[in-house]
């Protein structure tokens, strides 16, 4: 394998580390990106409901997420590259399977079932158990570039994927994913190794007598992800961290991420003119979340994320006031909540590991993440119910705005007793 030639430069291999994860966690984020742009493709071509459609996507946000701490634990007891190579093989599979379809139960177990439990293994869960893995300094600033790696992929790629469906049709768009999650496979087999000492060098900041942690042999990987989370649901912290990571959830992937594009179709606008303004939020959320990373660094991380969720919940009430803008008020809006999108990842991350310690960390992150994943299942599925009996999303905007507003109060409250700081 290519990373068994140790590098002699100054140069550490957790940052190579870093950019394999940072593939993989892109391109898993435009594969979980496609459904919105097939959204108004599939009520064309066979008639389905956007309740229906809306449905399969919040099973895909779900499982996305539950599969997060039980993806974690599996990390923990058989690898992480293993692990990632397997989901990326079932997503390569599901995903081709998908062009076959014709009936909204294969919409369900494809998009639903398959492709959110094969890419809970494969994003923010992961990028959590490396940077932990290979990082004891500049933890946050890199979970903000892994972190910035989910939103881009699920943004910057839509304007292509729109101009793909369009002219040749969804099933060429699914098959050219497929290629896409393909072709990182014998990029992770070659240059992802398990730990820092498989090549022969430490943890970044790591002090020489440090002590290594053991990987729980022979323990089976739900049997570890239980365990976590019944060690955390004592604690008054992790609910807290639950509970605003769900609200951070439904007003990014579920919300806005699902239903945008289909919001922009209402007001007269493209396929490809909503996927723009996506775009523009992923680059935006490139910007904003890197900095966030390198912030929680050096910053109160309840504060920050204090900001994060308050501004996003403006940014949303703003949401139906700038579609009546003819030239201003999207970009104003794509900018302004783009550089929000989740930046809110790299101070959550920090928050639970200061809380449970690193090696409990990314577990009980990955069920917080779930958390995160269920409330983006809720406002998916919430914000298709309310198109379909309102005839729009204004009511679902305003929510969506106020549970923000709400979240933001709620961090204030997060590891306010130093005591059980334990990173």
């Amino acid at each position: 394998m290519l990373y068994t030639a140790r590098m002699k430069s100054r140069f550490h291999y957790a940052w190579v580390v870093i950019g394999v994860t940072f593939l993989v966690m892109l391109v898993t984020a435009g594969t979980r990106a496609t459904p919105s742009v097939m959204m108004v493709p599939l009520e064309r071509t066979f008639g389905w409901t956007r309740t229906s459609i809306s449905l399969a996507l919040a099973l895909n946000l779900a499982l996305f997420g539950l599969t997060g701490p039980f993806a974690a634990a599996a990390m923990q007891r058989f690898g992480i590259r293993r692990t990632v190579l397997c989901a990326l093989a079932l997503l390569v599979l599901a995903v081709a399977l998908s062009s076959r379809m014709r009936a909204e139960w294969q919409m369900v177990l494809v998009w639903g079932f398959l492709v959110g439990g094969a890419t809970g293994a494969t994003s923010t869960t992961l990028g959590a158990t490396v940077v932990n893995r290979w990082f004891t300094q500049h933890r946050g600033l890199a979970m903000g570039v892994l972190t910035a790696s989910s939103a881009t992929g699920q943004l910057a790629f839509l304007p292509a994927m729109a101009w793909v469906a369009e002219h040749h049709g969804w099933r060429q768009l699914v098959l050219l994913v497929a290629v896409a999650v393909a072709i990182t496979l014998p990029i992770v087999a070659m240059l992802l190794p398990e730990t820092p000492q498989a090549v022969g060098l430490r943890r970044i900041g790591e002090v020489g007598d440090a002590p290594k942690e053991s990987a729980q042999t022979g323990i089976n990987p739900i049997m570890i992800a239980f365990a976590a989370l019944n060690k955390a649901a004592s604690s008054r912290d992790f609910w807290l961290l639950f509970l605003t990571f769900f609200i951070c959830g439904a007003s990014t992937n579920g919300y806005i991420g699902t239903h945008f594009i289909a919001m922009c179709s209402d007001y007269g606008l493209s396929e490809v003119r909503g996927a723009g303004m996506l775009a523009l939020m992923g680059a935006c959320d490139l910007i904003g979340t890197t900095l966030s990373g390198w912030l929680s660094d050096r910053f109160n991380n309840r504060v920050l994320l204090f900001w994060y969720y308050g501004l996003r919940g403006l940014a949303l009430v703003f949401l139906p006031v700038a579609f009546g803008f003819q030239y201003l008020g999207l970009p104003l809006f794509g900018l302004f909540y783009g550089l929000d999108w989740i930046a809110t990842v790299p101070p959550t991350v920090r928050l639970t590991t200061d809380v449970f310690g690193s090696k409990d960390g990314p577990i009980v992150f990955g069920w917080v993440f779930a958390g995160h994943q269920l409330g983006a299942a809720f406002a998916a599925l919430g914000a298709g119910i309310l198109r379909t009996t309102l005839g729009s999303y204004t009511v679902a905007t305003l929510v969506s705005g106020g549970l923000c507003v709400a979240a933001a109060m709620l961090v204030l409250r997060i590891n306010r007793q130093p005591g059980l700081q334990t990173a």
